[in-house]
């Protein structure tokens, strides 16, 4: 398999999404990388009962994209070899009533990971400057003060919405939350290619709403939005990476060798040290649960 550095798809500097390419050859065949996967998962399962025992740290996990871009099948597959009580899991759909009565980082914020544990944002805080971008009526049914009409949501209401967004994420990361944000980066005829697999396959028809063409035809704007919102809060301690996701089997590959490099380079998770009173009778212990058994 091809050596690569995962740094080369942490966003640093200033990007632009029609530079970068939505395609990466690995240079391994499906059942090398499948291998390599299968490696890296086993590696952040134990590296997470560590984290889970010290308890300490946190991770959240941030995934983006244009729809069919792979996520719901990346958090299968990265995460399957996790103890199930290790990592929590949320999809973020059209905001409810309840959560509407709040702020919009609300409900992201009671969803954050306890510590010890990985959360996976399947859609995430971003929407609020993504979706909304690109419909901003919807940012009426928010009802938020001083906010009538489209006309009153201008270019300074979207920096302060970044801003509080910069906030947010760092403070959560400076009380122990590992924050990686992943823009899968799809191209436009790979997603029109993964929309009629959906058409043409009777069990993945499910998957398909008329509104999958509406919103395609906003893509621009979308990458518009996209490009301008990874620009302004890819931050050290919050950083964004563009993963190239036509193929998802690579882009599995290297979401889950950024989360493991990221997480080796916390070198203060470890196990916790068995308690000293406990070490020193260990053998009366093993001794009184060998009498039972007799």
């Amino acid at each position: 398999m091809k050596n690569i550095s995962i740094d080369d798809f942490k966003v640093t500097n200033s990007i632009s999404l029609k530079a970068i390419p939505t395609a990466i050859d690995l240079e391994a065949s499906e059942k090398k990388k499948e291998k390599e996967l299968n490696k890296l998962r086993e590696k952040l399962s134990e590296h997470q009962d560590i984290m889970y025992a010290h308890n300490k740290y946190s991770v959240l996990i941030c995934l983006q994209g244009m729809d069919t871009a792979g996520k719901d099948s990346l958090i299968r597959e990265v995460f399957k070899e996790f103890n199930p009580r290790g990592v929590v899991v949320h999809s973020f759909k059209t905001p409810s009533t309840l959560e509407l009565q709040h702020d919009f980082l609300w409900r992201h914020i009671i969803a954050l990971p306890q510590r010890g544990k990985y959360g996976v944002f399947n859609r995430t805080h971003y929407e609020n400057v993504l979706v909304t971008r690109v419909h901003p009526s919807y940012i009426l049914g928010e009802n938020i003060p001083g906010i009538n009409s489209e006309e009153d949501i201008t270019e300074e209401f979207w920096e302060k919405r970044f801003e509080q967004i910069n906030n947010f994420e760092k403070q959560i990361s400076e009380n122990g939350t590992v924050i990686l944000k992943f823009f899968l980066h799809l191209g436009k005829e790979e997603q029109r290619q993964r929309l009629l697999r959906r058409l043409n396959k009777a069990k993945h028809n499910w998957k398909f709403s008329p509104g999958d063409l509406k919103e395609r035809e906003l893509w621009d704007d979308y990458q518009k939005y996209y490009e301008e919102a990874i620009n302004k809060t890819s931050k050290p301690h919050a950083p964004w990476y563009i993963i190239p996701s036509d193929n998802k089997e690579a882009a599995r590959v290297l979401v889950a060798k950024a989360i493991l490099e990221k997480m080796h380079q916390i070198k203060d998770i470890h196990e916790p040290q068995l308690d000293e009173h406990v070490k020193q009778h260990i053998e009366k212990y093993k001794e009184i649960l060998s009498k039972e058994g007799s």
